[in-house]
């Protein structure tokens, strides 16, 4: 289900982003009233987006999307009645992904609500890469380590490298795993 938390302390301005939102597409409009409650609520639910005001009670909302963030990053737009150049900055290191300023009009915030997700989208998927390839690069430093023990005790790059290959086939292993079971053995 296509969830949206929408965070105002102010009634009017919930019901009229929550209407926007489902005009948008989104199933399930969830609402909160002030930062804490956003940052509960977003732990529990987990919306796939969030549209939260800057200035609250209890938790700010840049505070409250910092926290989420760190939690379960989600896409957040931000709606504020200022646009000065310190709370754009603080909302960046938030990692809020769009901003709206208010009063605004239905399609600001669907051209907010679409680069935010498409932001969120991009940004998720550099960091699964990135995670990947520092793996890959943790593991080839693992085999170069035990291919160098390996070759400690006579045997060429080529045939220290064949014998692991050799030995995760055998054990239904990754070379990963055989690698640090060499260095190991090692210590």
């Amino acid at each position: 289900m296509r969830t949206a938390l929408v965070v105002d302390d102010e009634p009017m301005i919930r019901r009229q982003v929550a209407e926007t939102l489902i005009r948008y597409g989104f199933e399930e409009i969830i609402e909160a009233e002030n930062g804490k409650e956003a940052v509960d609520l977003a732990a529990v639910r987990k919306p796939l987006l969030i549209v939260m005001d800057v200035s609250m009670p209890v938790l700010d909302g840049i505070t409250a999307a910092d926290k989420i963030g760190k939690r379960n990053p989600t896409p957040i737009v931000l709606l504020t009645g200022t646009a000065d150049a310190e709370t754009v900055e603080r909302a960046r290191l938030a990692g809020v992904m769009s901003y709206v300023v208010k009063p605004f009009r239905e399609a600001q915030v669907y051209a907010a609500v679409d680069l935010a997700i498409h932001h969120f989208v991009e940004v998720s998927s550099l960091r699964e890469e990135v995670a990947s390839l520092k793996e890959t690069l943790e593991t080839r430093k693992l085999i170069e380590k035990a291919k160098g023990t390996l070759m400690k005790n006579g045997l060429s790059e080529p045939e220290a490298y064949r014998k692991m290959q050799k030995i995760a086939m055998d054990k239904r292993k990754s070379l990963k795993e055989v690698a640090e079971a060499i260095l190991l053995m090692e210590a």
